[in-house]
């Protein structure tokens, strides 16, 4: 990556304002996203492997009072997440291997098997541009609804 502070968070919706209710079903991941964006400057430049994820990355740009720009970034917004299939109530539903396919990305965003990957519904197509998690400062890794969510900083 650049010299630039590069953000990781994941292109969950629920992150999107229309789910920031009374009872936000995902308070701590927001609070964790936003914080890492704020830290990014006020032009910030978004690698998403889609459109849903890029429009969560947007939203949260927006809600920390900085701009989404094409080049001149003061800093880089990168979505992804780990698999969604850590539980029986995941969205993939349960798989065994999801676990040691999140322990895998914790190690390093390299060579990441982009088969398993999709099998395990992980949004890793962005990760391989990361140093490992071990140089960031991690803010949130959790996995709740079965989905493995991760809130990084890179400096």
């Amino acid at each position: 990556m650049s010299a630039l502070p590069v953000a990781l968070v994941p292109g969950v919706p629920a992150l999107l304002p229309a789910y920031s209710s009374l009872e936000d079903p995902v308070a701590e991941l927001r609070a964790a996203c936003l914080a890492a964006v704020g830290g990014l400057g006020p032009r910030v430049r978004i690698l998403a492997s889609g459109p849903s994820g890029g429009r969560v990355a947007a939203a949260l740009v927006e809600a920390a009072g900085a701009a989404v720009v094409e080049d001149g970034e003061t800093g880089v917004l990168v979505v992804g997440n780990g698999s969604a299939k850590r539980t029986e109530k995941a969205p993939g539903h349960f798989d065994p291997r999801a676990e040691e396919f999140d322990a895998g990305l914790r190690r390093t965003f390299a060579g990441i098997d982009a088969a398993l990957a999709a099998e395990l519904w992980a949004d890793t197509d962005c990760l391989g541009v990361l140093p490992p998690l071990d140089e960031a400062e991690v803010t949130y890794d959790d996995a709740p609804f079965g989905v493995q969510y991760w809130v990084a900083r890179w400096r």
